[in-house]
């Protein structure tokens, strides 16, 4: 039994000689496996394990916790998401050792948060330029407004200006027909009396 044992020691002692980056392949891949299922987690859950995650790189400060710490920090949704502190704990680790797997990861993460921080800038942005957009919007929509109700009340004003000139001009046809019955009453009087 003890020879067995010794025997998948020295097995497992040359396979990391073989291959010296396996236990870091290990790790990266219980860090990402750890962020995607966080990510999947009841709200409660993700504050569990960030506050765990926290913990264990407050304790042991070394490459793999300040990964998981960043990836949690970096996947989890808001409020829990912090991409300046996920930069901040990745971006050492991305430059420092781009061959090594939680390097690797790390600047892959380092990557995405970078993008989202540069997709964040340029969305606040948008918005700070659609804000003054919105407020010339309703401006002009206003004076559209405006304009509509001078044009109305103009319209009104000339139907009841050509109902008056229609008046008008009754009342002068009115007068003009009185003013020839008076002069054919006059010009009957005058051809009576000669």
């Amino acid at each position: 039994m003890k020879a067995a044992a010794a025997l998948c020691t020295a097995l497992l002692a040359g396979c990391a000689l073989l291959r010296p980056d396996a236990g870091e392949a290990l790790q990266v891949r219980e860090i990402v496996d750890g962020a995607v299922n966080a990510a999947r987690a009841a709200p409660a859950e993700q504050r569990r394990q960030l506050v765990h995650a926290q913990q264990m790189y407050a304790a042991v400060p070394d490459d793999a916790n300040r990964v998981r710490l960043a990836a949690l920090l970096a996947t989890l949704p808001p409020p829990w998401r912090d991409d300046a502190r996920a930069a901040s704990l990745l971006e050492p680790l991305a430059a420092r050792r781009p061959a090594a797997p939680v390097a690797q990861l790390a600047g892959m993460l380092a990557a995405s948060v970078a993008e989202r921080q540069r997709l964040t800038r340029e969305l606040r942005a948008a918005e700070a330029r659609v804000e003054p957009a919105e407020s010339r919007a309703a401006a002009a929509e206003s004076r559209a407004a405006a304009a509509e109700s001078r044009a109305a009340a103009a319209e009104r004003r000339e139907e009841a200006a050509a109902e008056r000139a229609g008046t008008l001009q009754s009342q002068v046809e009115a007068l003009k027909a009185i003013e020839r019955g008076i002069l054919e009453r006059e010009e009957r009087r005058r051809k009576q009396q000669r």
